[in-house]
């Protein structure tokens, strides 16, 4: 019988989590707001590894902008992350033959 062997699609299934786990540490996003005047890095753990805010933007006051910016920019580089690992573990179920 050409059966369904389901400890080599547990193996497999395995080693493409452990996969994406490493894919997700490595992936590194940036996506910037206002012209570059807040920029956000974010990893596909979706952990914020930096935030760079121009100068120029504090000395303005207007603080309620720059609030707007920082979010702008972090929810763009969550959503490039989604994008990023959507494309990744697609690419990785067609791997598993399902």
């Amino acid at each position: 019988m050409g059966g369904f062997n389901l400890q080599e699609l547990m193996s497999k299934a395995k080693s493409q989590y452990e996969t994406l786990q490493k894919k997700m540490q490595e992936t590194v996003v940036e996506a910037s707001s206002g012209g570059g005047t807040v920029t956000a890095k974010m990893d596909g753990r979706k952990q914020l590894l930096s935030l760079r805010i121009d100068p120029e933007a504090v000395k303005s006051g207007d603080v309620e902008m720059l609030q707007d910016l920082v979010l702008a920019a972090v929810n763009e580089a969550s959503r490039k992350v989604d994008a990023q690992m959507q494309s990744t573990l697609g690419g990785m179920l067609g791997g598993l033959g399902l």
